[in-house]
């Protein structure tokens, strides 16, 4: 199968690469690119596990072809980094029990930080609205939900 040429943005960096028309992004970012941050769940869209910002929105990598991504700017779970430090969201996970098995982290940490990018101080209605497109097994949801205020009162101040 022929290849097309596409050019992004992935964490800030400048990306060309040769893709088949049929490769998904998520296969695309961990095969290719080895961004394992972006997780292999479900793969029919319904966990989360593979969520990344596209042009600044949550998009399922799972669903997404990485043609479809020629021009655009992504942000993985990898680029949530401070200068190699983790960024005030992850810490909350962290600190706050947000994550315990770790293995949909990467998403609910994308839908977190797309929701704090467009809503400074959600309320925990807001949070839980806006990760519902997330599963997780592990924590029951109230540890991501207090991370995600924890994170918030930091970035934003009360």
């Amino acid at each position: 199968m022929a290849k097309n040429r596409i050019s992004l943005e992935i964490n800030g960096e400048a990306v060309e690469a040769d893709v088949r028309p049929n490769r998904l992004l998520s296969d695309f970012l961990r095969d290719d690119l080895a961004l394992t941050g972006t997780k292999r769940g479900c793969e029919t869209g319904v966990c989360g596990a593979c969520s990344v910002l596209v042009d600044g929105d949550v998009v399922k990598s799972c669903l997404s072809l990485a043609i479809q991504m020629n021009g655009c700017s992504l942000t993985t779970v990898e680029g949530l980094a401070c200068d190699g430090a983790p960024s005030p969201l992850q810490k909350s996970f962290m600190e706050c029990g947000g994550l315990q098995c770790g293995y949909c982290t990467p998403g609910f940490l994308m839908a977190a930080s797309d929701l704090l990018a467009r809503t400074s101080r959600p309320d925990v209605a807001t949070i839980r609205k806006n990760l519902s497109g997330n599963l997780c097994r592990c924590t029951g949801y109230q540890g991501i939900v207090d991370a995600i205020l924890d994170a918030s009162e930091k970035m934003h101040g009360t």
